[in-house]
């Protein structure tokens, strides 16, 4: 017999089940992947019932791969993507997810900008308005979908809907509505004034009741044990914000730490004492009871090298290493200080500008694969990078990184981003910093460690190590000049772009 915990991530693709002991220990992983669908340009989509038929395979494997009385498990903790925008109709069944990749509320949020809309929510949730962002995403289906918009009962956050349909409950937490832009700060609170400026003033109803993270949302079903193997009655928390997971996982809880994912996102977070009021920072999301995250993210991470892996290498690989282990190779046999092209990781588009494309810059007949794939690496560092000096100007301080998310696994692209930002990068001993983050507020919850700081001591440590290369910084330093001109001298021609597809699109 033992204490285990289940930790699930639902992330915009996979999701995953892990169980762990309370050191951390991972028994078991079970994960599968799930479709994306585009039904128009900017549309980014999921099946809700196949994500929930995800979800209940993934668990049932994960408890057959560890050979443990599911009994055993004493909580369930759920991590998942933030934003986007997860719905059940009004008799609690599943209407519609929208990913945090859609962009097809663009239009509002300019149209917005003009009317000066993001003055009046930052002055409420610190945050303005942008394109996957709920409470933008409600408005344009209350605007453009509104009989899809009439049959809405509840809105929710992708681990919302796990929660639910594992316990029945109606419940988000904290660190997810906060970081979506729902909750006025630092009350935490939902707040009509908030709702009114979204132009959702009649939504509230819409909205399920906040938790703390920790706090027990409900008890696995009858039904979903019968599905899975799980034992009714388990308590299930009210989980976590994926980033705010993957900072917990990675051992990253004290009030100045800093944890940057490489994931399908950007994200690159500082933990504050106080709310960072600076309306460049682009969000502001709860950590604990008392404390908050900085966080400036786009979707401009790993994900542009999944998005090269799958169109390029999957399908011709035939060695022995995986496609993501001979990139990796392939960038190590760049030299760093040779003629490397620019690469603007913007597969769906930028924070700064929902219109900009994704490019190579600067490509010439001899550049060979490698070439380009440190590009890419470089790419992606860079906009972290320039998603770091914005938290460093607006007042956030630390001086080491703990690096987690998919590119944390590669053996050069650690070291690229500890070249790149010039501070000392770690990485985190678990792979799954998100499932271990919401394990540890599962177990939090139900009373095995006393705070999150407690959790993540016990549960968590670090991997590897690396040390800024200080001969290659004015290298980097040249190269991220140049990325940042070409940024702004494309924001033009990515917006005739816009205008030329808007035209070419089905009426």
């Amino acid at each position: 017999m033992g204490t285990y915990i289940l930790g699930l991530d639902a992330g915009n693709t996979v999701i995953k089940a892990i169980i762990f002991d309370t050191s951390g220990r991972e028994l078991a992983l079970a994960a599968r992947d799930g479709r994306s669908c585009m039904p128009k340009p900017g549309h980014v989509e999921r099946d809700l019932d196949e994500l929930w038929r995800n979800a209940i395979a993934v668990i049932g494997q994960c408890i057959d791969q560890a050979g443990i009385d599911a009994g055993d498990i004493v909580a369930i903790g759920c991590a998942g993507h933030g934003n986007g925008l997860y719905a059940l109709d009004r008799d609690g069944a599943p209407l519609i997810g929208i990913q945090s990749l859609d962009t097809r509320a663009i239009g509002i949020v300019d149209e917005w900008a003009e009317q000066n809309v993001g003055d009046r929510t930052y002055a409420h949730c610190l945050q303005k308005p942008w394109a996957a962002q709920t409470p933008t995403l409600l408005a344009w289906i209350k605007r453009h979908a509104p009989e899809l918009f009439s049959r809405i009962g509840t809105v929710f956050l992708c681990k919302d809907f796990v929660v639910n349909r594992l316990t029945g409950a109606r419940s988000t937490d904290t660190s997810d509505m906060s970081g979506c832009g729902l909750l006025e700060m630092p009350s935490r609170r939902y707040a009509q004034d908030l709702l009114a400026a979204y132009g959702l003033g009649d939504c509230m109803e819409l909205l399920p009741p906040v938790l703390e993270s920790a706090e027990i949302a409900g008890h696995v079903t009858p039904e979903v044990a019968a599905q899975t193997g799980l034992r009714a009655g388990t308590p299930v928390v009210a989980g976590l914000f994926d980033v705010v997971a993957s900072a917990v996982g990675s051992g990253v809880t004290r009030t100045g730490a800093a944890s940057i994912i490489a994931g399908t996102w950007s994200i690159n977070q500082v933990i504050t004492d106080e709310p960072i009021r600076d309306p460049s920072i682009f969000m502001l999301s709860t950590f604990d009871p008392r404390r908050y995250l900085a966080i400036e993210s786009s979707a401009t991470s790993a994900a542009n090298l999944e998005w090269i892996v799958r169109e390029f290498f999957e399908h011709s690989h035939d060695g022995d290493a995986s496609p993501f282990e001979l990139c990796s190779e392939l960038v190590a046999s760049v030299d760093p200080d040779g003629d490397i092209p620019i690469y603007h990781p913007f597969l769906y588009g930028s924070q700064q500008n929902g219109h900009a494309r994704a490019g190579f810059y600067g490509v010439a007949g001899w550049h060979t694969r490698g070439h380009m794939l440190r590009a890419l690496f470089e790419g992606v560092a860079f906009e972290h990078k320039r998603h770091v000096e914005t938290l460093c100007k607006a007042g956030a301080i630390f001086d080491e990184v703990t690096l987690s998310g998919g590119g944390s696994r590669s053996a050069v692209w650690p070291q690229i981003f500890a070249d790149v930002l010039g501070v000392p990068v770690t990485v985190a001993r678990s792979r799954e910093t998100g499932a271990l983050g919401a394990a540890i507020a599962a177990a939090t919850g139900f009373g095995l460690f006393a705070d999150y700081a407690e959790g993540a001591t016990a549960m968590t440590s670090a991997a590897r190590h690396y040390t800024p290369n200080g001969a290659i910084a004015p290298v980097y330093a040249r190269r991220y000049r140049l990325y940042g001109e070409i940024n702004q001298a494309m924001a033009p021609i990515w917006q005739r772009i816009a205008i030329e597809q808007s035209k070419q699109a089905p009426q």
